[in-house]
């Protein structure tokens, strides 16, 4: 499984679409991902103190969009990202976070 942080309401409003899209699919090209053991650092580092957040828990084998897993500089790791839109039923869990 590889993991996506977003708001609550953009997943809502991925639901009516079917499609979920990022801003950073716009920006950059892509959609960051983490690796489970990656998420609590990417919450620390990016969104510390932010509510509202959930945790998409996607399925590889289900994206329609491809995925590569790649080096990040800024942190030393490889992280998984998504070329394009993610199908709604290639997210298996939705987790709400505190």
């Amino acid at each position: 499984m590889i993991y996506h942080i977003t708001f609550k309401k953009d997943w809502e409003k991925a639901l009516e679409s079917g499609t979920y899209e990022s801003a950073s699919l716009i920006d950059e090209g892509f959609i960051h991902c983490s690796e489970e053991q990656q998420v609590d650092s990417t919450l620390e580092r990016y969104y510390s103190g932010i509510t509202g957040l959930v945790k998409l828990v996607i399925d590889p084998s289900r994206l329609k969009s491809q995925l590569i897993h790649e080096w990040s500089p800024s942190n030393t790791e490889t992280f998984p990202h998504i070329y394009g839109p993610i199908n709604v039923d290639a997210v298996l869990e939705v987790v709400e976070l505190p």
